[in-house]
């Protein structure tokens, strides 16, 4: 998958170091990733969950973050649109940020 944009997770574990191994080896792995359904996420990452409008919630170290990302299967693409605690997550509309 080509994941836009890696710039917002470093940004985001600048601020919170103890995010940068979990977001890192999350950005390897889905980089390499080449998927085409919410289903085939869900064979890897179990615990995410699949919202409408191809959204998709990560829950990175733990549950402490939540990454929210839009994909474009047929482009074999991932927007990143949000990356926060659990907490700021709360605040937002996971379905339309």
């Amino acid at each position: 998958m080509r994941i836009i944009s890696r710039r917002c997770l470093v940004e985001f574990w600048e601020v919170h170091p103890d995010a940068e191994q979990p977001l890192r080896a999350w950005y390897t792995e889905t980089k390499k990733a080449s998927w085409n359904s919410p289903a085939e996420i869900k064979e890897i990452y179990r615990s995410v969950s699949i919202l409408s409008n191809n959204r998709v919630v990560f829950n990175i170290k733990g549950n402490t973050y939540r990454l929210i990302v839009v994909v474009e299967y047929s482009q074999g693409k991932m927007f990143i649109r949000f990356v926060g605690t659990h907490a700021e997550y709360d605040r937002i509309d996971a379905t339309s940020i």
